[in-house]
């Protein structure tokens, strides 16, 4: 069994091989029993006086076998390889748990207390082998969630990609992820041994999928065979060094632990050079999962059954970031809603007095014992808006992703102008009378777009409800209306470098049913725009959402907090779900969820085919990350 890198502690720096290194060791007496340097477990030595330990390879033995006069070293090899330990015995002090300097020091093994505490440890539990042996299944190949699913299985099966993590800054480790890539080594558990304490070796990052990495342990070269998947922030996964410094044995796997003689040779020779996880990456991790949102804090959401007003919520519980929201004035705590702390949907109490928003009033007089305000600052913060000079009015038109069918981009209209850059907006053609469907989107919101967009980068453009002059055309619709289109240039036109490509899987939140996280893949990009689709269901339920969304999440962020991932709908699931349904199409709803994946379903309205306009420039690439050309000419 290895202790730290125990059993395989030759160096090989010296001009002498790994295998004349171990001839040179003087012989102990054979009355001795020692630890033996070919990875199996023995007899600790008794510990009584006389005993030393080897500074350079950490071999115990009598200290009066030792070389040189200090005993320092149990063979002539080992005095030498200390003396010029050179670049592998800096390395071997980084693999240790000591950062290395100019000049390398030799490390100090593990004392003989710990050796014999170790021991005593592995004798008590080997009565209990078997039964520990049955129990010792890699967690690593069971990333499962909902029914089985596993995203190891699914992307090798199907050679997907995933988005990487740093396309989701509002996720854990999302602006820290760093260069972790392929070939990175980590310490993990082995499982391929049959020792009943818990063991690791060292393995490789074949292929990463978001937080989930393939790994292949050292050794096994270009053998896929006990290739597992992990996630890389989960607790058992550590930078090369940490079993050193944590006093945690290295094993090689029982596969093939034959291969080599010398371990410790291999190991320096191939982690020479490579990379690691940063020392205080798993405090990252931690330090990255703390959230500033708590339960009992009061905020104002978006009234689910009423889009155009926002009503007063608690924070229920908080999952990732993600936050279970009851409206106050629930009696029976079940009228909920989820969102993200980051939603545009939640804001601070008293921001819908501030800008003139419609609210309803609680009939609950007072706070609750124990409930209070979240702080203003906590929220996500809007950018500044000059209203003073040329700015949206009332009545002005745009396109809009329609909240009630996120699949769409519907012809809307500005029905208000609130204080700080809100607009609240209406879909044409489905209005109730009262406006209680009207919604409110902050003018840079990239849910809005101006007059033409969907056109100039092959959007379909779904007209208003009853509109009978198809294909629709913005010109005559205009004039039909006496209507004007809202100014491109008030539009927010910044496309950031997100990173996302057309068939990059992650898991996404079902908006019309905010609570489902599900597997998901990208299906489309224009400029910061993103066509999401959830794998096994059809097209109709894809949804439009912004790159920057916090409604996105990298592959294994479900494992990662806890949370419950929703896995691609089977055929026989979405015919039976569909089926009592199928005779009628989805009547619009005014709240933010129930016509998706769920046991009645809703079918959404047929998109009408458009025609091509005329504009002075067509779309860009739809994997750029470009800036859209929103100009149309101008006809008579």
């Amino acid at each position: 069994m290895f202790d730290g890198y125990d059993s395989c502690s030759e160096d090989t720096s010296s001009s002498s091989s790994s295998e004349e290194s171990e001839e040179e060791v003087a012989p102990l007496p054979s009355n001795l029993p020692i630890i033996k340097n070919n990875g199996q477990v023995y007899t600790y030595p008794d510990g009584k006086s006389g005993m030393a330990t080897c500074e350079m390879c950490g071999m115990v033995g009598v200290r009066d076998a030792f070389y040189s006069k200090t005993k320092r070293f149990c063979s002539v090899s080992c005095s030498r390889s200390y003396s010029s330990n050179s670049k592998k015995a800096s390395i071997l002090a980084r693999l240790q748990g000591k950062p290395p300097t100019k000049k390398a020091k030799v490390l100090q093994k593990q004392p003989l207390v710990a050796k014999l505490a170790a021991y005593a440890q592995y004798q008590a539990t080997l009565q209990n082998q078997a039964k520990t042996k049955a129990g010792n299944v890699d967690e690593y190949n069971r990333v499962v969630s909902m029914e089985g699913f596993s995203w190891g299985n699914y992307i090798n099966s199907n050679s997907f990609i995933a988005a990487p993590v740093t396309c989701f800054k509002h996720a854990p480790m999302g602006t820290c992820w760093g260069d972790i890539s392929e070939n990175v080594r980590v310490e993990v558990p082995n499982t391929d041994c049959s020792l009943p304490t818990k063991v690791f070796w060292i393995a490789g990052i074949v292929k990463l999928a978001g937080y989930n990495a393939l790994l292949r342990y050292e050794g096994f070269e270009n053998d896929s065979a006990l290739d597992f998947w992990c996630n890389i922030c989960s607790s058992d996964i550590h930078p090369v060094g940490w079993c050193a410094a944590s006093g945690k044995p290295l094993v090689p796997p029982r596969t093939i632990h034959h291969k080599y003689t010398n371990w410790k040779a291999f190991l320096v020779k191939r982690l020479t050079g490579a990379k690691t996880l940063p020392p205080d990456f798993s405090q990252k991790v931690s330090e990255s999962m703390q959230y500033s949102f708590k339960p009992c804090m009061r905020v104002e959401v978006v009234d689910k059954r009423h889009l155009c007003r926002t009503r007063v919520a608690v924070v229920e519980s908080v999952i990732g970031g993600r936050l279970r929201l009851v409206y106050e004035d629930s009696e029976d705590k079940t009228d909920d809603f989820w969102c993200h702390m980051h939603s545009p949907l939640i804001h601070h109490i008293g921001w819908s007095r501030s800008i003139g928003h419609r609210f309803k009033r609680s009939d609950i007089t007072k706070k609750q014992d124990g409930h209070f305000d979240t702080p203003p600052h906590l929220f996500a913060k809007v950018k500044e808006v000059d209203q003073s000079g040329e700015w949206f009015k009332e009545g002005m038109k745009l396109e809009a992703i329609d909240p009630l069918n996120l699949s769409t981009i519907c012809v809307a209209t500005i029905r208000k102008v609130l204080a700080d850059g809100f607009l609240m907006i209406g879909i044409d053609g489905s209005e109730a009378a009262d406006g209680s469907d009207w919604f409110c989107y902050h003018a840079t919101s990239p849910s809005i777009f101006p007059v033409g967009f969907c056109e100039i980068n092959m959007i379909e453009l779904t007209p208003p409800r009853g509109y009978t002059k198809l294909p629709f055309k913005w010109f005559d619709y205009l004039r039909e209306t006496g209507s004007i289109a809202a100014p491109v240039k008030l539009f927010n036109k910044d496309v950031p470098n997100h990173g996302f490509r057309v068939g990059m899987k992650l898991e996404a939140v079902d908006l019309m049913e905010p609570r489902l996280i599900c597997v998901a893949t990208v299906t489309r990009i224009i400029h910061r725009l993103l066509r999401i689709h959830f794998d096994g269901w059809e097209e109709e339920y894809d949804q439009w959402v912004d790159c920057e969304s916090p409604d996105l999440y990298p592959v294994g962020w479900c494992q990662l907090t806890g949370y419950q991932l929703q896995p691609p709908a089977s055929q026989s699931s979405r015919e039976s779900q569909s089926g009592s349904s199928k005779q009628k199409k989805k009547a619009k709803s005014q709240q933010y969820k129930g016509h998706k994946k769920m046991t009645t379903l809703q079918l959404k309205e047929e998109l009408i085919d458009g025609e091509d306009y005329n504009f002075l420039q067509g779309a860009s690439d739809q994997e750029s990350n470009g800036s859209a050309n929103f100009y149309i000419k101008q006809e008579p």
